[in-house]
């Protein structure tokens, strides 16, 4: 075990311990509240960038397996957990989550007041920060620091987006073929789409509108991801073009880029919002839906166009937009996590919405 720092942007400094890997990481420094999910947060591309404390106090007790992981590596920048449990129980983990951790070089620390920095990030706001197990004074952290770029006005995307196309195997039938943009896509989307009968073709986040179209899909799906929506304009004049011509969904990310692609703009939230339990309500069907979140950006509603988009859902802690919907095309969109796993069910019904507006757009076809 070595000391560990944890360095803020404002100067402010947590003391932890390393558990294995040595050296230092940077990101933006965030907390989720989630109490399971760890190994799903990890290799959640959402994160890329991204130091991430976990306020539930115990973390690690039913360790990792082959099966739970959203996409190919860990994304985040470190960990930082209050306790780090040694004895793992469960029957379906192949290693502890410390092991998993250190076998990834990721720089991960305990024994940090993780009440106190979360309270911290809540007061002043996510920031910049650095985990390091050498070099504990302050003035040498500030400037290394001060070298990292900042979230906001970042483009994430390009280091999590897939470098060619592909079609996502798992499945047997294929009713609709839909066109995914991937800009940090979670592997369980993909088995869902695909659970519900698409032929899911994922794109880079630089596909052409021409590329997309010579699949001639049923749907387009835009999907979560890393860092600033307004640093992927390429994504969202791509998405631009297939509005009013095929159906699309979009989840997180997605859902800030179709809110941009609709003429609207974007800001970033203090602390973002982050946990398995974040209520949500449906304004239409006026019912609350606990959900899966993971975003630090959101949809200013002021500057879509009136008349013809719609908020469908809000946020009930802070009054954000969580759903926007096209009056007039079959088009809407999600800021929280409808396939969250592990997590609430709650707005699993989000695909079948999906699915039902490629039935009605074949119909018309």
């Amino acid at each position: 075990m070595k000391k560990a720092v944890v360095y803020l942007q404002d100067g402010t400094i947590f003391e932890g311990r390393s558990i294995f890997s040595s050296g230092e990481s940077a990101g933006e420094v965030v907390f989720n509240t989630s109490m399971t999910g760890y190994q799903e947060i990890l290799t959640d591309p959402s994160y890329a960038g991204q130091i991430v404390t976990m306020t539930y106090p115990l973390i690690g007790n039913y360790g990792v397996n082959k099966e739970d992981v959203e996409s190919n590596k860990i994304h985040v920048k470190g960990f930082i957990v209050k306790e780090f449990a040694r004895r793992v129980s469960n029957f379906r983990a192949t290693k502890s989550l410390t092991d998993y951790l250190n076998e990834n070089n990721i720089v991960a620390i305990e024994s940090v007041d993780t009440r106190a920095l979360t309270r911290h990030l809540r007061l002043q706001g996510a920031m910049k920060g650095m985990i390091s197990t050498e070099d504990f004074d302050p003035e040498s952290l500030a400037k290394k620091l001060r070298a990292v770029p900042s979230m906001e006005g970042a483009d994430w995307v390009k280091e999590v987006t897939t470098k060619e196309k592909y079609i996502w195997e798992e499945g047997t039938s294929s009713a609709f073929k839909v066109a995914a943009i991937d800009c940090g896509i979670k592997y369980n989307i993909l088995r869902i789409l695909t659970k519900m009968g698409c032929e899911v073709h994922v794109f880079p986040a630089t596909a052409t509108i021409q590329e997309i179209s010579a699949i001639n899909p049923d749907g387009l799906f835009v999907s979560n991801g890393p860092g600033d929506p307004a640093a992927v304009p390429y994504v969202a004049e791509t998405v631009k073009n297939f509005i009013g011509q095929i159906p699309i969904f979009g989840i997180c990310l997605g859902h800030q880029i179709l809110g941009l692609a609709l003429g609207g703009k974007t800001y970033k939230l203090k602390f973002g919002h982050r946990g398995a339990n974040h209520p949500v309500k449906d304004l239409a069907e006026d019912k609350i839906a606990i959900t899966s979140q993971n975003h630090g950006f959101c949809v200013d509603t002021d500057s879509l166009p009136k008349g013809e988009v719609e908020v469908t859902h809000v946020n009930l802690n802070d009054q954000t937009v969580e759903g926007l919907i096209h009056k007039k095309y079959p088009l809407f969109c999600v800021q929280y996590h409808p396939e969250a796993s592990p997590g609430p069910h709650d707005a699993r019904y989000l695909f079948h919405t999906f699915i039902n507006m490629m039935k009605g757009a074949n119909a018309t076809t």
